[in-house]
């Protein structure tokens, strides 16, 4: 396979957030993005990273997958696992990821794609399931999002906003329901974990100063209070393991 990727880390892990949370998935996580969002928590793969071909990375992944079994044929219902997600960063910075998403498809695997809702997702093989984030006020990269990917999405993929305050709850709340996000695939909530030291990159945006923040118990109570039509997720890897660890 023609191309290369500049990949930050490949490893072997449970899915922790999703609609797929809590499946054995291998994640290729990818070097650089063009966002600086306030509550970025892999800033180290703003830089970090080093060059493979596409057939590499096609080759960890085999390999990590190499130990699970493939689907049973007498059961066209189950799914290969386990999952891959490719994340990062920002993966469709750069060209030859579709490729790769499209041969993981073509050999069997259910493939995740984690953008930031800033880049077009054409390219992206509608067979992926591509979770699209729509940035909120306080991340301060909420005008880099392409709205034009919303006609795009399918029921297979997932729309996710990083709520950090209540303002930007408030904006989540009118954006699902003047564009009507909930007929068009689940809506995902996240709550914003407050960064460590370690995590806190000095290119990051900061939180607009007239932002109040807002708990988890109170982004829960306030979505059930409002019937919002989304799913509230927690990190689940972030429970498991310290938040800051890398490679889980």
């Amino acid at each position: 396979m023609e191309g290369s990727l500049v990949v930050n880390e490949i490893y072997l892990s449970l899915q922790g957030e999703s609609t797929w949370a809590g499946l054995p998935c291998v994640f290729v996580r990818l070097t650089a993005c063009p966002l600086r969002c306030s509550y970025c928590d892999t800033a180290y793969a703003f830089s970090q990273g080093s060059r493979m071909s596409c057939d590499d990375v096609l080759g960890h992944v085999e390999a990590w997958a190499k130990p699970f079994a493939f689907p049973n044929p007498a059961l066209p219902s189950t799914r290969r696992l386990p999952l891959v997600e490719f994340t990062g960063g920002e993966p469709l910075a750069q060209p030859h990821t579709p490729s790769v998403l499209r041969e993981l498809c073509d050999r069997g695997f259910t493939v995740l794609l984690e953008t930031s809702g800033a880049l077009d997702i054409r390219p992206v093989d509608t067979r992926v399931h591509r979770i699209v984030d729509l940035k909120c006020p306080s991340s301060g990269e909420a005008g880099r999002n392409r709205l034009e990917n919303l006609p795009l999405l399918t029921p297979r993929d997932e729309i996710k906003f990083v709520v950090l305050s209540r303002e930007d709850y408030d904006w989540t709340r009118d954006m699902i329901q003047r564009h009507q996000l909930d007929t068009l695939c689940p809506i995902l909530i996240s709550w914003a974990s407050p960064l460590s030291a370690s995590q806190r990159h000095p290119s990051l945006k900061s939180v607009p100063p007239d932002h109040h923040p807002i708990t988890r118990r109170e982004l829960a109570e306030a979505m059930i209070r409002d019937c919002l039509p989304a799913r509230f997720q927690v990190q689940m890897h972030k429970v498991i393991w310290p938040p800051d660890e890398r490679g889980v």
